[in-house]
This record gives C-alpha cells, structure tokens and sequence, in this order.
C-alpha cells in the first residue's frame, strides 16, 4: 500500500486516522484473491444478444458462439438481489474508509484486460483483491483515498485446471467532501 509523504499526510489527515487507514488497508490486501463468486449463468447467446442490441454493436462473430470480451464483468454481477460477501477487498475497505470519515465514493477509472474470448457454454467465476490504497490526497473533490481493486475472471476446466481470461483494475476515490465556498 502507498501512502503520501509524512508532512502531507500530517497537513491532510490526523497521524492516528491516516495510521489506521493504510492499517486496514495492509490487513485486507493479505487477503488475497478473496470473495470468490461464481456466475449464476453459463455464457449464453440470448444475453450476448440482448448486450449487442443495448450497445448498438452488428458483429457476426457475437452471434456464432464468442461474447464480446468487454462483457466479461456481466456474467457474474449481483443482480438486483445480490450483496457482497463480508470477505469482499472492495468493499471492506470502503467500509473502513468509510467509518474514518470518508463518505464520499467516486469511481475514477478502470482497465480491463482480456486474455481471450469467452465461449457459450462456458461459466466463469470472479475473484476480489485489493491492489493498492494511495492517500491521502487532495482533489478538487475533497481529501480522500484512491482505492484500487483488481477482479480476474476464470473458467474452470474437467482437468481441475483454471484458466485466467480477464482482469479489471477498478479504481475509486473514497474522500471526505471539500466545504463548499
């Protein structure tokens, strides 16, 4: 975990708070590749469909068995229902950042990486981690966090073998409000 300078961090953030912080965030990257979820549906054609149409996208290759690999993340979203598990990187450090006093979130980026396509019939499974905690900082937004969390997606072969074929950093801004002038 990365932390900003000892005179920044004293001039933005209490020493304690600042401590515990990049605490919590050292206890949760230990977990590792956590909160492991598998998808509720194997890759199928009416949701690679379905997708295409919602994203204007006419490729016959999307129609002949392949997803697009942007929809890696789809397969194994919550649903309206769904929740984190409590061993979640992502969110437990949101949860900790959060009782520190920073309650503002703001998604920043994110990069996707993909290792290959993704066939119909195929269920795939996402794993969590915590990546990196960078802060504090000083935004135009207010004082916070960058928080950074790395899912990658398997499928899992009859041989026992796990196969890597994606990975998204997703980086948000965890921060206490600036004062409004």
């Amino acid at each position: 975990m990365s932390a900003g300078t000892g005179e920044q961090t004293q001039e933005l953030v209490a020493p304690d708070v600042h401590a515990h912080v990049m605490a919590e965030a050292e206890r949760i990257a230990a977990w590792g590749e956590a909160a492991e979820r598998t998808a509720r549906d194997e890759v199928n054609q009416p949701t690679i469909n379905n997708w295409l149409e919602a994203m204007g996208l006419d490729n016959p290759r999307f129609t002949a068995g392949e997803a697009p690999p942007s929809m890696a993340q789809v397969w194994t979203m919550y649903g309206l229902g769904g929740r984190p598990s409590e061993n979640d990187p992502l969110h437990a450090m949101m949860r900790a950042l959060t009782d520190a006093g920073f309650t503002a979130v703001l998604g920043t980026n994110c990069e996707q990486t993909y290792d290959r396509y993704l066939r119909v019939g195929e269920r795939v499974r996402v794993t969590t981690a915590l990546d990196s905690v960078v802060g504090p900082k000083a935004t135009g937004m207010g004082v916070g966090y960058f928080v950074t969390s790395r899912n990658t997606w398997y499928v899992d072969h009859a041989d026992g073998e796990a196969e890597r074929v994606a990975t998204m950093l997703f980086r948000v801004l965890k921060f206490i409000p600036r004062a409004r002038a």
